[in-house]
């Protein structure tokens, strides 16, 4: 497979109402639940030294933001996910996706805002 054939996502978990050992169990427990999909090829905590600045980090990690890769031609079946695991959740995300050398940097605080940033990922990876 080719390099442009992968797509990188980073995802920020953030909630005002966790603090900092919840927002790190809420992190690992879907960075197990992506690793578990066959749409993922590789998902893993974001490492301090790939930290954007002002990110909070525990245990050589950055808190509450995962990344990972995924084949574009399964990228529907994840997002599919992320609606799924966030859509009924008030749970603030960001999530920047990186593709064909470009990256867009999209922001969800409900499930409305999701849908329409899933979308938005979505055209950015497979434009028509």
């Amino acid at each position: 497979m080719t390099e442009q054939s992968k797509i990188k996502l980073t995802i920020a978990l953030s909630d005002p109402e966790l603090d900092e050992e919840e927002l790190d169990e809420a992190a690992r427990k879907l960075l197990q639940e992506m690793n578990e999909l066959d749409e993922v090829e590789q998902a893993n905590l974001v490492k301090v030294e790939q930290a954007p600045e002002g990110s909070k980090a525990i245990a050589g990690f950055v808190l509450g933001m995962l990344e990972a890769v995924v084949d574009v031609g399964k990228v529907p079946g994840f997002m599919s996910f992320l609606g799924d695991r966030f859509g009924g959740k008030p749970t603030p995300i960001e999530m920047e996706v990186e593709a064909n050398g470009r990256k867009l940097k999209l922001k969800a605080s409900n499930q409305q805002e999701l849908l329409i940033a899933i979308r938005a990922a979505e055209d950015f990876i497979m434009p028509d």
